[in-house]
């Protein structure tokens, strides 16, 4: 946008762009009618467009979207709380929502419990694709630009893996004139590329990070995610301990619980030990079985104990609310399940 003159159309085509989500220049309307015709000529305003969505009984919206490539990935809506109103019907607090967002078509990372993985990898996704994936969720649930909202970078792919393109769009994201998301709403989850946790945290984006742990000893997480030969839980640990952490923060750790691999005591145990020293959260998650998975769910009394194990020994933890039970919830679901794969 530097090239554009005079400095002050940038932020009104920013203004188009993020607070009115417009899908043409057409739209623009005070941009003169020649600028317009040279920005349609470099570059596209809507790169996605809806496919199929998927609408649970808890508000979840799963989205496969389009690119113009023809290529196809995910998105989804998260409602985290509902809105408040007071004794009278006034609206006291807004609806919280959160965005999931892809950062690749497919996946090289290979996690063994993963349906994304099944497909392979294709390509990354541009920062622009990263950007529109919220753009096209805010317009089509009606998101005012100015109410506030989290991104987790926790779709398909390996955020890290496509890294330039991330940063790009976290600052995007960041543009006071655009969508305002601060790094503290955005959350970016890698499976532990532990040089490129590294690489982030010297980029200094302000943004949270969450690692996909999901086993306490190399022989588990190596079988769930065969990258762990090359970045083991002990480099992974390092990395964290050398990212930069607002110190009110802490460091979210996810352990996706599966029956009779992980779910046990014994393991509870080891991860006390494990994420000792550092300011951490542990998110439990039920594994989202899928058709053609060999791993189950884990029971509810079981998941319970586990985290109560944790809570007594001094170790944050709370149980991830499954959204989108009812509905293709698994990352890659909605995508094979389209292409008549499942």
């Amino acid at each position: 946008m530097s090239q554009i003159k005079p400095s002050f159309r940038v932020k009104q085509i920013y203004g188009w762009l993020y607070h009115h989500y417009v899908l043409s220049f057409d739209e623009m309307k005070n941009i003169p009618k020649a600028l317009k015709e040279e920005l349609a000529e470099k570059f596209v305003v809507n790169p996605l467009s809806i496919v199929n969505k998927e609408e649970s009984s808890d508000g979840t919206i799963k989205y496969l979207l389009q690119m113009q490539d023809g290529k196809t990935m995910e998105a989804v809506w998260l409602k985290m709380k509902d809105k408040q109103l007071d004794a009278s019907g006034k609206l006291v607090q807004e609806a919280k929502y959160t965005i999931c967002v892809s950062t690749q078509v497919g996946c090289k990372v290979g996690c063994t419990f993963c349906l994304t993985a099944k497909g392979g990898f294709t390509r990354d996704l541009t920062a622009g694709e990263i950007v529109a994936q919220v753009v096209t969720l805010k317009r089509d649930n009606d998101h005012k630009h100015n109410r506030k909202i989290n991104i987790v970078y926790m779709g398909m792919g390996e955020p890290l893996d496509n890294l330039s393109n991330l940063a790009k769009a976290i600052e995007i994201f960041k543009e006071e004139e655009g969508l305002c998301i601060g790094g503290k709403r955005q959350t970016v989850s890698t499976s532990g590329l532990s040089n490129k946790i590294d690489q982030l945290g010297a980029m200094d984006l302000g943004v949270h990070i969450a690692i996909s742990l999901h086993a306490v000893d190399d022989k588990l997480r190596t079988e769930l995610i065969p990258m762990n030969k090359a970045h083991n839980i002990s480099s992974i640990i390092e990395a964290v301990k050398r990212f930069p952490i607002d110190t009110r923060k802490r460091v979210m750790f996810e352990y996706l619980v599966i029956k009779n691999k992980n779910d046990d005591i014994a393991s509870a145990k080891k991860l006390i030990k494990l994420l000792s020293g550092i300011k951490a959260k542990v998110n439990l998650i039920y594994f989202n079985p899928y058709p053609g998975t060999h791993y189950d769910r884990p029971s509810k009394e079981d998941m319970l104990a586990f985290q109560e194990y944790l809570i007594k020994h001094g170790l944050l933890c709370t149980i991830r609310d499954s959204k989108g039970i009812d509905i293709s919830a698994a990352c890659g679901q909605l995508k094979e399940k389209m292409e008549g794969e499942i």
